[in-house]
């Protein structure tokens, strides 16, 4: 017998919750200039307690070829990168609005 969501109460091969918590989340990718002129691809409006956000930026950091971080519950990567970001997060699941 496979182990019930406490959640949803299906079981875990057939869990919805991931799913839900992904498309419940109103993401923005913007842009920021920082020092020297360098530029910052910000993705924000996730919730932390939904989603693993240290394996999502580690996802965006391959997928986009480049070096970021998560800070204040945002993700931060290196160069501009908000199509390449938008279209992986989009394959995920999640729901996108690009400023």
């Amino acid at each position: 017998m496979s182990d019930i969501c406490p959640v949803c109460g299906l079981p875990k091969e057939l869990c919805v919750c991931d799913k839900i918590a992904r498309e419940g989340q109103e993401i923005k990718i913007y842009t920021e200039k920082r020092r020297y002129g360098k530029m910052m691809t910000v993705i924000s409006g996730m919730d932390a307690s939904d989603i693993d956000i240290d394996g999502l930026c580690r996802d965006l950091k391959k997928y986009c070829a480049c070096g970021g971080t998560v800070k204040d519950k945002k993700i931060e990567l290196q160069g501009n990168h908000k199509e390449k970001a938008r279209k992986r997060l989009e394959e995920l699941g999640f729901a996108v609005e690009v400023k």
